[in-house]
């Protein structure tokens, strides 16, 4: 098997965020319809930025949260490649032509009073609703083509599932 040119996939981070039950925070894109609307935190990873400090970040960005513990990390990288069409809005965009993203994921305990959650802390929104859920429910709701990653979140922290 060939591994792909990882140079061509942007690298990301991706965040699940359990709650003392060990249910897991779902945000609904912004200005999306259908079923496949409903993800984990995720976003990008600046230059020489380290991936936990980018996973904070992007929690803190599409969310408000900043009360938290680590529980894991993924050992590797998660790829998924985008669909044509999405690779055409980038070029449409004159955003770089990414073959798809490299995910480092993190898994983290909120440990703070559910009043913190604030979609509105960033310039860009990335979510108008949230709600608590089985992890279970993750590869159900997120849009198909990053459903084979999500399998893989899903497997590498059940175990903090409740």
């Amino acid at each position: 098997m060939t591994l792909p040119d990882l140079s061509l996939y942007r690298p990301n981070v991706g965040v699940v965020l359990f709650n003392a039950e060990g249910k897991v925070w779902y945000g609904r894109r912004h200005a999306t319809e259908g079923p496949y609307n409903w993800q984990f935190p995720q976003g990008g990873v600046d230059k020489g930025e380290d991936v936990a400090e980018a996973a904070l970040r992007e929690l803190q960005e599409e969310t408000g949260v900043t009360s938290v513990e680590l529980l894991g990390r993924t050992d590797d990288e998660i790829l998924y490649d985008f669909p044509a069409e999405l690779m055409a809005q980038h070029l449409r965009e004159k955003r770089k032509p990414w073959n798809g993203q490299r995910q480092t994921w993190f898994a983290f305990r909120f440990t703070g009073d559910e009043a913190e959650i604030d979609l509105n802390q960033h310039e860009e929104v990335e979510f108008d609703a949230w709600r608590w859920g089985d992890l279970s429910e993750a590869c159900d709701l997120i849009v198909p083509f990053k459903r084979a990653a999500y399998e893989q979140v899903v497997a590498a922290f059940g175990k903090f599932a409740g």
